[in-house]
């Protein structure tokens, strides 16, 4: 029992540890303002992100999989921003707060340009079950920033992080700004059918890895996908809206939430779960397509580093 208790005891520092030396950056990076510490964190994440190997590695043997068609300089070029967004979005986290200043009201442009208000508002105005999906693009986590800002009732999925001192420090953080959230856990799809139940939405991230998710492809290759979706939407009968963040020039945003997309049936009638996870494939696909250095590259979604 001793050592037991020493172990545990041994781990839990190094957790602290590590917790406390990933914050310090972001401390730092507090005591400026907003423009230069999220350019410093793009350019660092650039020059640290190759020396990060295994990482680098898995983010080229992507794009190499992903645009077999372009040249190693493009591939290169794309994974360099992709770090620079990693970068961007931890310099972002410390300022979000200031960040998101988008007033319908305001006539001077500021950081967030919205296209998609109309539904927003009819979401918040016209309570109904409904689920809106986004990927790993661009600064994501100010979509549900987005939402609560418009009143929407939104009941959002996050994975957390490992390190359970990281993990309660940002959801103290998300649940200031971004509503009601709920760890993915084993219980957790309950809880998000509770949310659609009583005529609310749901918010999730749709490019995961998922080991037993249902067979679909995405660029061309063999993928698992989460089938919640597809199954909330089975239950429920709602409306699935995409939406999006993207990056635009000087630190500034655009989030898109797109009109609702049509969900696959089968001849009876039933949502069609394995074509609806493909549709929803097929959307994140388009996005990464279009802006490719905003998505996280190094993310393993092909289970390759088991063949690494």
């Amino acid at each position: 029992m001793l050592i037991t208790r020493m172990v545990l005891a041994v781990e839990n520092f190094r957790q602290w540890f590590n917790a406390q030396v990933a914050f310090l950056p972001l401390a730092v990076m507090k005591l400026f303002p907003a423009d230069p510490a999220i350019r410093f964190a793009d350019r660092f994440a650039r020059w640290i992100g190759p020396k990060l190997r295994k990482r680098h590695h898995l983010t080229l043997t992507n794009l190499r999989n992903a645009y077999p068609e372009k040249s190693e300089a493009e591939r290169e070029a794309i994974a360099l921003e992709s770090w620079g967004n990693i970068g961007r979005m931890a310099a972002e986290y410390v300022f979000l707060d200031t960040l998101f200043d988008f007033d319908p009201e305001q006539t001077a442009p500021g950081r967030i340009e919205v296209s998609g208000i109309e539904s927003f508002l009819d979401l918040r105005d016209n309570p109904r079950p409904f689920i809106v999906f986004t990927a790993h693009s661009g600064n994501f986590e100010l979509l549900p920033v987005a939402g609560s800002a418009f009143g929407l009732d939104v009941t959002v999925l996050f994975r957390p992080p490992n390190n359970p001192y990281i993990a309660k420090k940002i959801f103290d953080f998300r649940k200031k700004r971004m509503g009601r959230l709920v760890p993915s856990h084993a219980g957790s799809s309950f809880t998000l059918a509770r949310q659609l139940e009583r005529g609310g939405g749901v918010g999730v991230l749709v490019d995961q890895k998922f080991h037993k998710g249902v067979k679909t492809t995405f660029f061309g290759r063999d993928v698992q996908t989460n089938p919640l979706l597809a199954k909330l939407v089975r239950q429920f009968n709602c409306d699935v809206f995409p939406a999006r963040c993207i990056r635009l020039p000087d630190n500034r945003y655009r989030l898109e939430l797109e009109p609702a997309i049509a969900i696959p049936r089968k001849a009876d009638g039933s949502v069609d779960v394995n074509a609806t996870a493909q549709v929803l494939n097929d959307k994140v696909e388009s996005w990464v397509r279009e802006y490719p250095g905003q998505w996280l590259w190094y993310h393993d979604r092909w289970n390759i580093k088991r063949s690494l």
